[in-house]
């Protein structure tokens, strides 16, 4: 078992946003962050996330808790094993009670050391590497192998009793009559979680026979290429430092462009880009610079993207004449790739622009569709944009911007007006910051005392601070706590009002007889008179 220490001390360290923003993509609002939630379906943010109180509220479904709780429910797992996963997200080492010792071989990091250095002892394959442009301190700093012949592979996870691990992994295959290296033969780059953690492998193929030039780890436990960005734990410190990050289309491409002093780039794993790599993207909320190839692939995938990225800072930088950044920096243009840096276009025109080309703007219909295909787009953009775009629009189609209709998001707020009870909530929101106040609370009121939010007052005497509807309300910044003083006077303001409200309904209580509601007038009235009496003194 996880030593309760342990677990204590990995919660003292938690950063809520940190461990969503590997599976959301989080955009701040405010001192807070909101989302689409990733627990309905949804086209309006209404998921929001507290750093300061470590907690997260869906206000479309109710969803929320803390960083456990979350990966609990999106990963599906139990709460030790969402303990394991945050803590193998951040870097954290458990420990564990002597009943159980969770073992952790760390197979990927030494099997990518004895790729490394089965590299540095191949000259022949070093002087290929080198002949590609990439220098000796580059080797290092990727930890760039070699694997070889298969059966190597094999003896090395025999030798580390590690043959089962290899093949989940990853880095063995298994057939009806034997196990094999995936990787024989070919280049290795290592991939590594944010945090530093080989987590798999890209391998480039060093014999022609090798059907595939590229090929990466299989889906694992530890490994999806969807979610993951090569040299992203190198990148980081820039990618923060400068708020910008640059995407290329390879690995070589991103070596070169370190080497070259661009120590800010990524790269995706031989897939598109897609909307599982923005979490990671948008730590940090950088400038994102797509900078792919000039080839009809390359074009297409910069297209692809920059819908994905449309509501993004940043835009596409597209090498001409058949090179890639790699190229460009063997032939010395570095200064060249700096100038198409810094003026990126940006991704709501270069979507614009790439679904025009496509038309024969001289044909009526033709020119028709190209709108009605820009139009698609653009409504899935914010009012503002379409707004900023329909200029633009109107002049790449030469036709008048009045052809070009905004379409309107509806939008919804925090908690639905119609259950709102501002002075309810703000007792609550209260209560909730301060837990020594709900005694006093109790004093003067009960359930029903609550015209709307009677179900949270009820949580709060119970005592489910975690419950996700007093979440919600200890997340929203538009309420405001009170100070004790003030909510001493505000809970006896709404016990006199609550009795008032009593008074009046006893003539129409058909249970009750004469005397009973005699008894009751008294009651209620003695119990206005008593807190008015306090109000006074």
């Amino acid at each position: 078992m996880i030593a309760k220490e342990s677990i204590e001390q990995l919660k003292a360290n938690l950063d809520i946003v940190e461990i969503l923003g590997n599976y959301i993509q989080l955009k701040r609002a405010g001192v807070n962050y909101s989302a689409c939630c990733p627990f309905h379906d949804e086209k309006t943010p209404s998921f929001m996330v507290s750093p300061a109180k470590g907690v997260y509220h869906c206000y479309g479904c109710g969803a929320g808790g803390d960083a456990i709780a979350f990966v609990m429910e999106y990963e599906k797992l139990s709460f030790a094993e969402a303990i394991e996963k945050i803590a193998s997200l951040t870097g954290f080492s458990l420990t564990y009670t002597q009943e159980r010792q969770r073992k952790d071989s760390k197979f990927l990091d030494k099997i990518a050391q004895f790729y490394h250095s089965k590299l540095l002892q191949s000259q022949e394959v070093l002087a290929y590497v080198g002949d590609r442009g990439i220098s000796k301190q580059s080797i290092e700093r990727f930890l760039l192998g070699l694997c070889g012949s298969g059966f190597e592979s094999v003896k090395f996870a025999d030798t580390h009793n590690a043959r089962s691990e290899a093949i989940e992994l990853g880095v063995l295959g298994q057939d009806k009559d034997r196990v094999y290296s995936r990787f024989f033969e070919r280049l290795m780059f290592p991939i590594f979680s944010p945090n530093g953690r080989v987590v798999g492998f890209g391998g480039r193929a060093l014999q022609a026979q090798n059907n595939a030039k590229y090929i990466n780890s299989p889906q694992s436990k530890v490994f999806n290429k969807s979610k993951l960005l090569y040299a992203y734990h190198l990148a980081k410190e820039s990618i923060y430092a400068q708020r910008q990050i640059i995407i290329t289309e390879g690995y070589i491409d991103v070596i070169m462009m370190h080497q070259a002093g661009f120590k800010n780039v990524v790269a995706t794993l031989g897939t598109a880009l897609t909307k599982d790599h923005l979490p990671l993207l948008s730590k940090g909320e950088p400038q994102i610079i797509v900078a792919y190839d000039g080839d009809k692939a390359g074009i297409s995938a910069a297209f692809k993207a920059s819908k994905l990225l449309a509501d993004k800072e940043g835009g596409v930088v597209i090498f001409e004449g058949g090179m890639d950044p790699a190229d460009m920096v063997v032939s010395g243009k570095i200064e060249e790739i700096a100038q198409l840096l810094k003026k990126p276009i940006p991704f709501i025109e270069f979507v614009l622009k790439q679904t025009i080309e496509a038309y024969d703007l001289k044909n009526p219909l033709q020119k028709e569709k190209a709108l009605k295909e820009s139009l698609e787009f653009l409504h899935t953009l914010s009012p503002l944009l379409q707004e900023e775009y329909r200029e633009l629009l109107a002049q790449m189609l030469r036709i008048s911007p009045s052809l070009i209709h905004i379409k309107r998001k509806k939008t919804s707020s925090q908690i639905p007006t119609s259950r709102m009870n501002l002075t309810e909530l703000v007792l609550i929101k209260s209560i909730v910051e301060d837990r020594g106040l709900l005694d006093y609370a109790i004093e003067y009121l009960d359930a029903q005392s609550f015209q709307t939010h009677f179900a949270e007052f009820e949580l709060l005497a119970r005592g489910e601070w975690s419950h996700p509807l007093l979440l919600g309300i200890r997340i929203n910044e538009a309420i405001q706590p009170l100070m004790r003083e003030d909510f001493q006077k505000q809970v006896r303001e709404l016990a006199i009002k609550d009795y008032q409200q009593r008074l009046k309904k006893i003539p129409f209580e058909r249970n009750l007889g004469y005397k009973q509601k005699i008894e009751l007038i008294k009651k209620y009235k003695c119990c206005i008179e008593k807190i008015q009496k306090e109000n006074h003194e």
